[in-house]
């Protein structure tokens, strides 16, 4: 059913797209017409879908306006715009990484290759290291633990690549007590998993996906963890005050944040609460809506001027006088104003009756002149 209404979706789309006949892999923007960051992606959506239709990819790109095929969203469950989503054999995938050419093409590729990428020398091995900063690798022949581990694949091969290769790939300073393993490569060392120690193995893949220090830049991969000594700069997000110590999970692009729905006491409640912030079943609050912008000038102002932290009213009095003085001003000049005449006559009412004064007037005073002289000739 969804196929059908993604083919359907396809033959209204771009032209590089409109031959899409039956696409298994499909990589789908969901925008809204009034949303400024879909159209800044535009281009860039344009360029991918035109690098993987020239390079013969089976990725086949497309958008939708979630406004007008609500529906569709809906079922994709979009909350946010853009939206990218990966669709493969049925399974949904959605895209958090930086809107850029490379990061949605690399996304893409990773979603519609094999989930786990076999590396059958060294070299390719070698070739593998330089390109990811964290790798999963199983090694060894076929067994129920890679059966788990190309299940954890299918469901976290939207962060991170897995490999697998057999042991005479691996560098002679890698040791491994047993075979088969799975080994996280990272930070210039490795670290191999143990069901005893570690538990659950998708838990475990999730944790370690992380590198443990990440250079920070403009953009925003995944989540980046850390810690602020003071909560100024949290108490200007919020507006307002917060108990110290807490989480917060900040959207640096909007200005959003998300506080958890309860308390954090222990490693559970954590990734609980940031993986509904990645689902979007957490509340988001904040932005940089227009009444959002209000909100937030008004709290700086009262923020920056004590008076209005001690004594509001004051403060308010004192914003609100010289404003006050201002508009009644403005109104009394406005009033004071001289009437036009408008060349259509509008504005001639006040006019006319000026000029029906001045001619009473005129007529009165001829009348008192003609009284004036009629006694002059009763005398005569």
């Amino acid at each position: 059913k969804m196929a059908w209404k993604l083919m359907l979706l396809f033959a209204s789309a771009a032209a590089f797209v409109e031959d899409v006949v039956c696409p298994c892999r499909v990589s789908l923007q969901f925008y809204a017409p009034w949303c400024t960051f879909c159209k800044q992606l535009d281009p860039v959506w344009h360029q991918i879908g035109s690098e993987f239709r020239s390079l013969g990819s089976p990725v086949h790109v497309g958008k939708s306006d979630a406004t007008a095929n609500t529906g569709l969203a809906k079922e994709f469950h979009v909350r946010t715009y853009p939206a990218i989503v990966m669709l493969k054999k049925n399974i949904k995938y959605n895209y958090s990484g930086v809107r850029t050419k490379d990061g949605i093409m690399d996304f893409a590729n990773r979603i519609a290759g094999p989930l786990v990428r076999s590396l059958s020398s060294v070299q390719l091995f070698q070739h593998a290291m330089s390109r990811h900063d964290v790798m999963f690798v199983y090694v060894g022949a076929t067994s129920p633990l890679k059966g788990n581990y190309t299940s954890v694949a299918e469901q976290l091969i939207v962060h991170t690549y897995f490999f697998s290769v057999s042991r005479d790939v691996l560098p002679k300073a890698v040791s491994l007590s047993t075979l088969p393993a799975v080994v996280v490569f990272k930070d210039g060392t490795y670290f191999t998993y143990s069901e005893e120690r570690d538990g659950d193995l998708k838990l475990w893949i999730n944790r370690e996906r992380f590198p443990n220090f990440s250079q920070i830049d403009s953009y925003t991969l995944e989540m980046y963890f850390g810690f602020m000594a003071g909560s100024d700069y949290i108490s200007g997000l919020v507006m307002g005050e917060i108990v110290v110590p807490t989480f917060i999970v900040v959207n640096l692009s909007n200005d959003g944040y998300f506080l958890p729905p309860g308390t954090v006491q222990t490693e559970r409640n954590l990734l609980d609460f940031l993986d509904g912030v990645l689902n979007g079943s957490v509340q988001g609050h904040g932005g940089n809506g227009a009444l959002q912008r209000v909100r937030r000038l008004v709290y700086d102002t009262r923020v920056t001027l004590p008076v209005f932290s001690h004594a509001p009213l004051l403060g308010c009095f004192l914003v609100a006088f010289p404003l006050t003085i201002g508009a009644c001003f403005c109104y009394l000049c406005f009033k004071a104003r001289p009437t036009e005449v408008d060349e259509d006559g509008t504005g001639g009412v006040y006019e006319v009756r000026k000029v029906e004064q001045s001619r009473q007037l005129s007529t009165g005073r001829v009348r008192g002149r003609r009284l004036e002289r009629s006694p002059e000739k009763n005398d005569s």
